[in-house]
């Protein structure tokens, strides 16, 4: 009795360590094949790498700094390439969510356009928890954009012209003799002559629009050019065209001989990327968008370009000896003015309507 009971257990024993062996093997096998399965997906941590990433972008110096800072790390880490076309433009993001042709993946947008495509539904709501990013500055957390570079409005002088300290010196002509050069675009221009005009910082938005206009007449006639192109006010300054001139810091900042410049009472915005409705791939762009939240990255971008990231630490990211002459290290960044691209794009026609107007009343 006792050895049949042994013989019935070492058997029952012997079926189920057998059923357990195949258990195993086929979890194993099934492990196996979905690992190449999803090898063959070309998928990662979730994303697809099989596929290619298509981001709409300025171009120039900030589109090299945008390769050399954000896509090639994300190529290195995750596999997945990246095509550019530039320059951006709110028309080709437009036509391509109204064509349903999903062209982009990412587009870059200045800040006052985010609200404008957002008004206009072509853009598709982003997910914090899935950029997860690195400490990053609120302004620029935007639900549809990811603010990712920061620009400054500033003024700049001939070196072998009188220093100016605030916008009050650029409009005294007596003071501070000499041609001057503005930009020929409102959301610049009224800022700046509202500061000339002795507004406070703090108290800058929303705009007096009818002080703005009576401040820039005041100065209109001693205004040699209304510039329209980045590089065009530096280049005035370079062959002794103008004495003084409005300018982005990019373009001065650390790299113009013959050139100075102050951060003071500066006018401070945000380039944005935004992911367009319907775009093919937003887990992979949203991984993207998390690389440029990065603090390291946001260094390797100011050593192209002399712009910063948003990183709320990026001063510990740049080297101390040139920490002067970016836009958002702690010395500059509060003696500026941020943007307020709602204001913008709340009250942007009626502005441009009477932009055009005091131009034609200038006969330029």
């Amino acid at each position: 009795m006792n050895r049949s009971f042994r013989r019935r257990k070492y058997l029952f024993l012997g079926i189920i360590a057998v059923l357990l062996t195949a258990l195993i093997a086929g979890c194993g096998g099934s492990q196996s094949s979905l690992s190449n399965e999803n090898k063959e997906k070309g998928e990662s941590n979730g994303l697809d790498t099989s596929v290619t990433l298509r981001v709409l972008e300025a171009g120039g110096k900030s589109g090299e700094a945008l390769k050399a800072a954000f896509l090639d790390p994300f190529t290195e880490k995750t596999g997945i390439k990246v095509e550019t076309e530039s320059p951006t433009s709110f028309g080709k993001l437009e036509a391509a969510v109204k064509s349903g042709q999903q062209l982009y993946d990412l587009v870059e947008l200045s800040s006052t356009m985010v609200y404008q495509a957002e008004s206009l539904g072509l853009l598709e709501p982003l997910d914090w928890n899935l950029i997860n990013p690195e400490p990053i500055n609120e302004e620029a957390k935007h639900p549809y954009g990811l603010g990712y570079q920061y620009y400054s409005t500033i003024m700049a002088w001939r070196s072998d012209a009188t220093n100016l300290n605030s916008w009050a010196d650029f409009w005294d002509v007596k003071k501070y003799p000499g041609k001057r050069a503005l930009p020929n675009y409102p959301q610049y221009a009224l800022p700046i002559a509202l500061l000339a005009d002795g507004v406070p910082l703090e108290e800058l938005y929303p705009l007096d629009v009818d002080r703005a206009f009576n401040s820039l007449r005041k100065i209109a006639k001693d205004v040699s050019v209304w510039w329209e192109s980045a590089a065009q006010p530096v280049q005035l300054l370079m062959d002794g065209e103008v004495d003084y001139a409005a300018v982005w810091s990019g373009r001065v900042a650390g790299n113009a001989d013959g050139i100075k410049y102050t951060y003071n009472q500066g006018l401070l915005d945000l380039g944005f990327f935004v992911i367009p409705k319907g775009a093919k791939h937003v887990r992979e762009a949203h991984a993207l968008l998390h690389e440029m939240t990065v603090g390291e990255n946001q260094a390797k971008m100011s050593e192209v370009i002399p712009y910063t990231g948003p990183h709320k630490e990026i001063s510990s990211f740049l080297p101390k000896e040139r920490l002067a002459i970016y836009p958002t290290s702690e010395e500059n960044y509060k003696k500026q003015v941020l943007n307020d691209p709602k204001w913008w794009f709340e009250n942007g026609k009626e502005v441009d309507r009477k932009w055009r107007e005091f131009k034609m009343s200038l006969g330029k």
